[in-house]
């Protein structure tokens, strides 16, 4: 994937946590635990982002996880949700910040590769993170796909709020609980993001 190709970075989080979002930033999941939120992360994943390191970085864990596309397998997962749920829209001068690195999958998997941003655009396969669907016939190639689908840059610790542009809501409902926090954050409703 090249760098002018990619106009935006993802992260999935409940409209409830913006207000905390704006406060402190994104954090990491070792941060986050620290803050009142609602979590959306699904524990079996978890459980094997906790037990995984960056090669040559820190802890998973200890890195704020960005979507490439956030159009992927989590969101589908979430998709009953959806009316709670936004995509924030993250400027991609992240790239630039230290120590940032990017994975051509979900980082958790034992598959995925990891490179330094920004150069690490390189790794991911950018029509199958874009990609309509992964699903296939093969049972390998569909386990490829889905995990592309998840490719993610990693910032270590926390992102500032000034790297946020925007949100994605699903409709109507996502936009008034978004528009009531009263951040300053423009929002676009976009359904088909969050597979309505």
């Amino acid at each position: 994937m090249n760098r002018n190709d990619l106009q935006e970075l993802h992260y999935i989080a409940e409209i409830s946590n913006v207000e905390s979002i704006m406060a402190y930033g994104i954090l990491s999941h070792k941060r986050v635990g620290r803050v009142k939120h609602i979590s959306v992360a699904m524990e079996e994943i978890q459980d094997r982002r906790k037990r995984k390191a960056v090669p040559g970085g820190r802890p998973l864990h200890e890195y704020v996880n960005l979507y490439i596309c956030a159009r992927n397998p989590m969101l589908y997962k979430l998709r009953s949700k959806h009316a709670d749920l936004c995509v924030l829209r993250i400027n991609t001068d992240v790239l630039d910040l230290p120590g940032v690195v990017i994975t051509d999958g979900n980082a958790s998997s034992d598959y995925a590769s990891f490179r330094a941003a920004p150069q690490g655009l390189k790794i991911v396969d950018q029509a199958l993170t874009f990609a309509e669907n992964w699903t296939c016939s093969d049972e390998i190639e569909a386990f490829r796909r889905k995990s592309a689908k998840c490719a993610e840059v990693l910032i270590p610790d926390s992102l500032d709020t000034s790297y946020i542009v925007g949100a994605y809501v699903s409709g109507p409902a996502g936009a008034s609980a978004f528009n009531d926090i009263s951040v300053g954050i423009p929002t676009t409703i976009n359904s088909h993001l969050f597979f309505l």
